[in-house]
């Protein structure tokens, strides 16, 4: 491999022209030690030659992704907490409009220098300091896999035992019938045979399965439509809250919710976009299919609960819930095919391959993607997360504020240092060798941690639950934090990117 633009030794703010900005970079022949510790090939940038997917795969990676159960139930959550069609369908397409442009700005190193996203963030927090935020990534990856796949074999479940009969009343296991445990695993082992094909595998599974996912979607609104007698039903459906004084409360913490649910993949969404042609394809692939995906899909889910509401009188939230009240054989085949592939979609592309990355950076010689694929799984069972969507507020308050908070500070810190620190000009070999410039202290930038840290306890320190809703207390962590909780993400965001900003002045000088 041959370096298309040779790295530069001022790695700082100065302006760099904007061919510089768009260029692709890749390492020469024996510019890294092929037994360096802190390299394998899963972490190697990809080489130019290998990066080729385009605006459709980018497209169809987020139709994918975004069509899945636990973001309907995000859609149909906010109606079930009291909101209209209109007031839930406001909510999320404003939260993914703001979650696109974080999205934007890390996934700009992806196609430019073929790095995955715990490559890039040493950059920021040091060779050893970014299995930090590498960590967190991986941790609630680890969870949402969790309930990814506890989802998809409780959809499994439910529809074949309408089909067959007889499921639930299997002996029980844990609690839980056996074979419901035999539906989970079985989805368990078919996720990660694909995901242990390799990423071509998987770009070639969600640009079919996302039109798919599309159809079924809409299939069940017209069902759902043609039971309630029409459109009127669905639209007809009152807010609760109206849009005075109670809705504000509930909007503004479940608009949080809804840029956590995607906070997650702003921070490593370099791991999807090291492998495109370039920065047209990333940015016009994730515009066209993040905000315009999630926004169809909310009008879907909450249309579809509506007429739930309308039908069944009270709003069911979850759509296999939902399929399930059909006795149509092939409807039922249809909605468990769909739940199948919807479900595959998002977990392996959102939740896999993250964490496979992060882990094979922990331990470079040790993990590579597979065996981090691995991990994952057996992490993900094992965390036993799924009692979180037991109800609107603890998936939507509790869990993904939570996460919010914190991977929003993490963000913040990624793109103040790659677009306001470096102006996106980074030493790509650096980023593999100790004693580099990105070494810092002993391989940690304790100014990025201490801008973590602040960031993180002024996002979450005030994460307060109602009583009997949730596990803080009513006042908050800490009570005078409390008023921030509500906007963890972006207070996490904001506060760590001005302070890591502040923290790194002195190098920015001194580089000038």
């Amino acid at each position: 491999m041959t370096s298309t633009v040779p790295p530069t030794p001022s790695d700082g703010p100065i302006a760099t022209p904007m061919s510089v900005q768009t260029a692709r970079i890749e390492l020469a022949p024996g510019e890294v030690p092929a037994d360096n510790r802190f390299v394998n090939d899963d972490l190697l940038p990809v080489p130019i030659a290998d990066r080729h997917w385009t605006t459709y795969n980018f497209a169809a990676l987020w139709v994918g992704m975004a069509h899945n159960i636990p973001s309907w139930l995000l859609a149909s959550g906010l109606v079930a907490l009291g909101m209209d069609w209109k007031q839930a369908v406001f909510t999320i397409a404003l939260a993914n409009l703001i979650v696109l442009a974080p999205m934007l700005l890390t996934g700009h190193a992806g196609p430019k220098y073929g790095i995955p996203f715990p490559v890039l963030a040493r950059a920021s927090f040091g060779m050893r300091g970014a299995n930090l935020p590498a960590l967190i990534r991986a941790g609630v990856a680890c969870a949402w896999f969790g309930i990814q796949t506890w989802i998809g074999g409780q959809g499994i479940f439910i529809l074949l035992g309408k089909i067959f009969g007889g499921w639930a009343e299997a002996a029980e296991i844990g609690g839980q019938p056996w074979t419901l445990w035999v539906c989970f695993v079985l989805f368990w082992v078919l996720e990660l045979a694909i995901i242990y094909r390799g990423m071509e595998t998987l770009r070639r599974f969600e640009n079919w399965a996302a039109p798919f996912v599309i159809v079924g979607a809409l299939v069940l609104f017209v069902w759902i439509t043609n039971k309630a007698g029409g459109l009127g039903p669905l639209l007809d459906q009152p807010s609760q809250l109206g849009w005075g004084a109670d809705f504000w409360p509930v909007f503004f913490p479940s608009l949080m919710g809804m840029i956590a649910f995607w906070s997650t993949l702003s921070l490593n969404i370099p791991d999807f976009t090291r492998f495109g042609k370039g920065q047209r394809a990333q940015v016009w692939g994730q515009t066209l299919g993040l905000p315009t995906t999630m926004t169809l899909f909310a009008l879907l889910s909450v249309l579809v609960t509506s007429g739930s509401q309308a039908v069944y009188g009270a709003a069911i939230w979850d759509p296999v819930a939902l399929a399930a009240k059909t006795d149509n054989v092939f409807g039922l085949l249809f909605a468990l095919v769909t739940v199948l592939i919807a479900t595959i979609s998002v977990n392996i592309a959102a939740n896999v391959v993250s964490p496979a990355y992060d882990l094979a950076n922990l331990a470079p010689r040790f993990i590579n993607f597979r065996r981090g694929a691995l991990i994952t799984g057996v992490v993900g069972v094992l965390i036993m997360p799924w009692q979180l969507t037991e109800t609107p507020e603890l998936y939507i308050f509790t869990w993904l504020g939570l996460v919010g908070g914190l991977l929003g500070t993490v963000a913040g810190i990624l793109i103040a240092d790659y677009w306001l620190v470096r102006r996106t000009v980074l030493d790509l070999a650096g980023l593999y060798t100790p004693g580099s410039r990105y070494w810092y202290t002993s391989g940690w930038n304790l100014r990025a941690v201490a801008a973590f840290a602040v960031g993180g306890l002024l996002a979450i320190g005030g994460s307060h639950s109602a009583p009997g809703k949730g596990p803080f207390p009513e006042d908050g962590l800490i009570p005078l934090l409390k008023p921030l909780a509500n906007y963890g993400w972006a207070v996490g965001l904001g506060a760590s990117l001005l302070l890591y900003m502040l923290l790194m002045r002195p190098e920015r000088v001194s580089r000038r």
